[in-house]
């Protein structure tokens, strides 16, 4: 961390550098580093004036408080721009989040159960329930294994060698087969 004072018609002492840092400490929990401030205190017409700058790697913070007290207004702006960047933080968060949730999603596909008495009717089809399954990349050995444990008659799976998508499942004589469509 990199600060730069500037003060213009204020004294500005080790006490008024310490609250400052002391200030500032609070806001480079929610950077990383490289950070330059650069912090200007001047003092006009019985208005005290704290205008505070942040760089960092992602983008830039920028704050200006007047109040009748230096450190009120120093105070003021370290909580503005500690605000800026606890936003940007949440925002950056959650875009990485987000891109992790689409990802999953690509990896899920729908399932939706059907009520057998619907295809009677001929009113078109009842779905009983919607679920989501997940679709990993293994082998048929390895496919073989999570059909001993699944809940549902078939493992849907990508081929780990190939990358095609295929479908294990149970025939009613005991044996296994295996589709491979063609997409």
């Amino acid at each position: 961390m990199n600060i730069e004072f500037v003060a213009r018609h204020v004294d500005l002492n080790d006490g008024l550098r310490g609250y400052a840092e002391e200030k500032l400490a609070k806001v480079l929990k929610f950077l990383r580093e490289p950070v330059e401030i650069h912090l200007t205190l001047e003092s006009e017409n019985r208005r005290q004036i704290a205008e505070l700058r942040i760089a960092h790697r992602h983008g830039q913070f920028h704050a200006r408080e007047e109040d009748h007290d230096l450190r009120e207004a120093l105070g003021t702006a370290v909580e503005a721009i500690e605000k800026q960047a606890r936003r940007a933080r949440k925002r950056s968060l959650d875009r990485r989040r987000r891109a992790g949730r689409e990802a999953a999603i690509e990896r899920q596909w729908p399932i939706e159960i059907l009520a057998s008495d619907s295809f009677a009717a001929g009113h078109g089809v009842r779905v009983v329930e919607t679920a989501m399954i997940r679709v990993l990349p293994m082998s048929i050995d390895e496919a073989a294994g999570e059909l001993a444990v699944a809940d549902h008659g078939f493992v849907l799976f990508r081929d780990a060698e190939s990358s095609e998508l295929r479908v294990l499942y149970r025939r009613q004589d005991g044996n296994f087969g295996l589709v491979s469509p063609e997409i």
